[in-house]
């Protein structure tokens, strides 16, 4: 009930720019000029967690791209799904062209985003599924511009998990061991051919991707990819691939 609520304010009740608080403005020019200005590129943590996956971000986790980012996962901001998603949308495709094992002119199936499951208290406390949002709203970004994809949220939490949230990497990587799984049948959409990319709104010590990507390996499922809206500015280095 509170996610419906939440969309039919958003239609219907003026709101300010979810970075920077321009009235009037879902998401104001300049605070989606720091999702979209510049290309996605490689991002890598630092100490890179075992099993991560070649990963790309539209952005740098700062100013009004964590702005709006709070606002969408936090304060229910569902009107972001769509910018946010098409960003999410242009770090797959970075990925696709980097060369990191796939590549759309000649793959079988539509590309596969598989999104990092997020506490089921989680969802229950925000009234929306945040993660799985962004994913649907990135695939949609995908199709219209010609390229096959579709959300598979086949990845589950088997035990408990900690807010990652001020947590070191060390213990990060700790929390998240050997809690993911994918959900029986999941294997059909491994056989269908087309490359599994995960996706989050977040990457920060890579934890949570990496025990993804082995969740989705134990199931028979090859990760090609990761991609996120936004990553640490660590992250960035200066790497150029």
């Amino acid at each position: 009930m509170r996610g419906w609520w939440q969309e039919l304010a958003g239609l219907v009740t003026p709101v300010d720019c979810a970075g920077c608080g321009l009235p009037r403005s879902v998401l104001c020019g300049e605070c989606g000029a720091e999702l979209w200005g510049r290309p996605a590129r490689r991002v890598r943590p630092d100490p890179v967690p075992a099993g991560l996956p070649p990963v790309y971000a539209a952005a740098r986790y700062e100013g009004g791209v964590r702005s709006a980012l709070i606002a969408h996962k936090e304060r229910g901001g569902l009107a972001l799904a769509d910018p946010l998603g098409a960003a999410l949308a242009g770090a797959v495709g970075a990925a696709g062209r980097s060369g990191a094992g796939w590549d759309v002119r000649g793959r079988r199936g539509p590309i596969l985003l598989v999104p990092v499951p997020s506490a089921r208290s989680a969802v229950a406390g925000r009234g929306q599924d945040a993660g799985r949002r962004l994913a649907l709203a990135a695939a949609r970004a995908l199709r219209g511009s010609g390229t096959s994809a579709r959300v598979a949220a086949v990845l589950r939490l088997r035990r408990p998990v900690l807010d990652q949230s001020g947590v070191d990497a060390r213990r990060r990587v700790a929390n998240v061991a050997g809690a993911m799984e994918a959900v029986r049948g999941a294997e059909r959409l491994w056989r269908s051919g087309g490359p599994v990319v995960l996706v989050d709104d977040l990457m920060t010590t890579g934890a949570s991707l990496a025990e993804a990507a082995r969740a989705v390996t134990a199931g028979d499922g090859r990760v090609v990819a990761a991609a996120v809206i936004a990553a640490a500015p660590r992250t960035f280095g200066n790497h150029r691939n």
